[in-house]
């Protein structure tokens, strides 16, 4: 029995068209979604949360019932361990908005709107049921040592590149973060107009520093395609 549930809830990955199980929890979590985009709430939005929430919790016990399975651990450490996976605990905070609203007695107005901004997190559990974004986790964390180094590189980028024009046209600066996220802007060339020298020094540098951001971020986009390459090529085989 079991072995079936777990089947349900993870279905083979040879499997080309989505399952039944998939498809359900993908509509419950559109579903679920939708009142964010509204500002009032109606009772419609109430009722689906609450069998949105239901369906959700029913999800987590499954997975936390086939735990063993899915981390390949015998014993009570899989049962341990399952809560504190990633995806363990997204669904986790994707149950608690639908909790904290069935729950009247609940009256912390604060923390009741901080857990409803937990919704946003469906949102990721929706990765789950894709099998094409399995495959981009997993070529990111194949290469996460290179997209680190990238990371890193942007980084140290941005600090010097901050240091250079508050240091050129400090007068255009109110302080050192706005030179950080004037940085970040020409990093990758958004340029929202807000803040911008108006030097000529200071406007050599903007155009170096736009000029060598092209460059930077489109390190990451090349690392990541010559992954796809390669996993393209391993299924191929």
């Amino acid at each position: 029995m079991k072995e079936k549930i777990f089947q349900l809830v993870e279905p083979p990955e040879t499997h080309e068209s989505p399952d039944p199980y998939d498809i359900v929890m993908m509509l419950a979590i559109i579903i679920s979604i939708v009142p964010m985009m509204f500002k009032k709430t109606y009772r419609p939005f109430v009722i689906c949360d609450h069998i949105c929430t239901a369906l959700f919790l029913v999800d987590y016990s499954l997975r936390w019932f086939t735990a063993d399975l899915k981390l390949k651990k015998k014993g009570p450490v899989a049962y341990i361990a399952y809560p504190f996976t990633f995806m363990a605990i997204v669904d986790l905070l994707s149950i608690l908005p639908g909790i904290s609203v069935l729950n009247r007695s609940f009256r912390l107005l604060r923390v009741i709107r901080l857990i409803r901004m937990f919704r946003i997190f469906r949102v990721f559990k929706a990765l789950r049921y894709s099998r094409n974004v399995e495959v981009i986790i997993k070529i990111v964390s194949r290469e996460k040592q290179s997209l680190i180094a990238v990371c890193w590189i942007a980084a140290v980028y941005i600090f010097i590149s901050a240091l250079i024009i508050y240091n050129v046209e400090p007068q255009s600066f109110g302080n050192f973060f706005e030179a950080i996220y004037w940085a970040t802007v020409s990093l990758t060339t958004v340029g929202y107009g807000d803040i911008y020298p108006v030097t000529t020094t200071g406007r050599i540098v903007t155009m170096a520093s736009s000029i060598f951001g092209i460059a930077i971020i489109a390190m990451p986009a090349g690392i990541i395609s010559a992954g796809f390459v390669n996993e393209l090529h391993n299924e191929s085989q």
